[in-house]
Formats: structure tokens, C-alpha cells, sequence
């Protein structure tokens, strides 16, 4: 038995609630955290269940792990932070970016592509701060990007606009000091 069970009586072509996907998304994490599922194997769950339409599509995502408690606290995929101080970084294939992503690069580059990306709901803010350093963000190309920070002396450049599919949202926002940040949408492969 697991953490995650539909209410009694519901209908497993139901469909799902974000709610519901994000329960089974705190139960993977503490099956990640245990030892239960490699990261790969939660990387791979993590992106069915944020797909995931109905409640039958849920359950056996979970079925195979036990019934855990876990506390209210904030589930591992509300926040994520990657930093690049006086050095470069690269983050690129399958990883689980948080609701809420900070990436920072003081005196640095930080070079992120989200297109292979695990992106845990339909809407995700990254927060992107760079000062006297270089920030390149690589976004889905059914992304749909809002753009709401600010640059001083720096090099601002978000593109994405309304995205031509049915991808996550993608709002954007920290600032550029004396440095770039550059946002734009990966093409179709």
C-alpha cells in the first residue's frame, strides 16, 4: 500500500488533479531518498506522473513502494539551485528541475538546458540572477516563456513567447548585473 490512493469509489479514468500528481511525486521523492528507486528510475516516474491525464495513469507509478509518512514539509521538487562562481557549469539530459529554480553565476557561466529536463508541473519560475557573469538558458520548444526580471548594464535576452504547443510555462525572473542572460527555445529535433 501507498501514500497515494484515489478515493474510494473513483473512477481510474478519472482525471487527475495537479494535487494528485504532486502527492505521487512526494511519494517517489521518498522513494528516491530511501534507496527504493534509483535516480534514473525517479527521474523516469517523476515525468509520467507530471504527464499523467487520469488516476488509473498514477497508481501503478507508486504500486510498488510502500506505504511511507511522510511530514508536510516542502517536497524536494519545490525548489532546486544550481550556482556558478568563478567557474562554469553545465546541466544538460534528464535531471528534475524544482517549481521554483535558482540559477546563479557570478563570475561565471552557467550554461542550462532544460529540454530533456524532468519540469514537475505545468508551470515553473526560474529565477536567474547574474552578476559580472553569463547565464544561458536553453527552454523546451513547446515552451511558453513570460519574462518578468530586469538587467542593469547587462545583456537581457528572453525569447519563447507563447510556445506553439501544449508545453509547461515558464516565467522567468531575478536580474542581470553587468552581465548576460540569454533565454531562448530549443528547436524541434
Amino acid at each position: 500500500m501507498t501514500l497515494f490512493t484515489p478515493h474510494a469509489g473513483d473512477d481510474p479514468a478519472q482525471r487527475a488533479s495537479d494535487a494528485d500528481r504532486d502527492q505521487v511525486a512526494a511519494v517517489l521523492g521518498e522513494a528516491l531518498a530511501t534507496g527504493r528507486l534509483t535516480s534514473v528510475e525517479h527521474a523516469d516516474r517523476l515525468d509520467a506522473a507530471y504527464s499523467a491525464v487520469t488516476v488509473g495513469e498514477l497508481v501503478p507509478l507508486v504500486g510498488d513502494l510502500p506505504d511511507v509518512a511522510r511530514p508536510p514539509a516542502t517536497p524536494a521538487t519545490e525548489r532546486h539551485r544550481v550556482s556558478a562562481v568563478f567557474s562554469k557549469i553545465i546541466r544538460r539530459g534528464r535531471w528534475v528541475a524544482g517549481r521554483h529554480t535558482e540559477l546563479s553565476s557570478v563570475f561565471g557561466a552557467l550554461i542550462v538546458d532544460l529540454s530533456d529536463a524532468v519540469l514537475p508541473g505545468r508551470e515553473v519560475t526560474l529565477e536567474l540572477n547574474s552578476f559580472c557573469g553569463k547565464l544561458i538558458v536553453t527552454v523546451p520548444a513547446d515552451a511558453r516563456v513570460i519574462d518578468e526580471g530586469s538587467a542593469v548594464f547587462s545583456k537581457r535576452s528572453v525569447t519563447g513567447g507563447n510556445g506553439d504547443g501544449d508545453g509547461p510555462l515558464i516565467r522567468v525572473t531575478g536580474n542581470a548585473r553587468f552581465g548576460k542572460i540569454v533565454v531562448y527555445r530549443r528547436t524541434r529535433r
